[in-house]
């Protein structure tokens, strides 16, 4: 079983780009979710050579199982599966969220950027996985409001209620940039 630390922030200009890889495009189905548990099939897709295009074809797809452990870490089970499962599996999904996950070459832990993409789209979420919850942290400039344990701000909230069905009230709220 592993125990994963995270903490999340929302993202304020272009400075992250610097800092990352070229990216990969994700598609993370929801088979189940509440209370701070989730079902999660998570699938990586190749890169169509149209930009702005993804292939459907399964490149690798995992099932991920996540339950709240304490404070900000949560128990995460991965499992890879087969690609004719999670073309299945996808399909039973109710809820999907689409984005590019860019891995951020900081230090402190593990980093990535999610640009989300169809009706999340505009919005820009880092996170970093720590060894240890009181871990030592230096934040980039370009990090806004942490966003830590703001359920509605999970990847399934945001799949049952996408980013661009949400007021500037309620951005705003949240600590939204612009």
């Amino acid at each position: 079983m592993a125990l994963e630390i995270e903490r999340r922030f929302f993202v304020c200009g272009d400075g992250w780009r610097a800092h990352a890889d070229g990216g990969t495009p994700l598609e993370q189905g929801y088979l189940s979710s509440g209370g701070g548990e989730a079902v999660t099939l998570r699938v990586r897709r190749r890169r169509c050579s149209v930009v702005g295009m993804a292939d459907r074809q399964p490149q690798r797809a995992w099932l991920t199982l996540k339950a709240v452990a304490g404070g900000i870490a949560r128990h995460e089970f991965e499992y890879p599966i087969p690609d004719a499962d999670a073309v299945a599996l996808l399909q039973l999904c109710p809820a999907r969220v689409e984005k590019v996950r860019y891995h951020l070459d900081l230090p402190g832990g593990d980093w990535v950027l999610d640009r989300f993409e169809g009706t999340n789209g505009g919005l820009l979420l880092a996170e970093v996985e720590l060894a240890r919850e009181d871990a030592a942290l230096d934040l980039p400039d370009w990090l806004g409001a942490e966003v830590t344990g703001i359920g509605s701000l999970s990847n399934a909230a945001l799949a049952a209620q996408p980013w661009m069905h949400r007021s500037d009230e309620q951005r705003q709220r949240l600590g939204a940039p612009g």
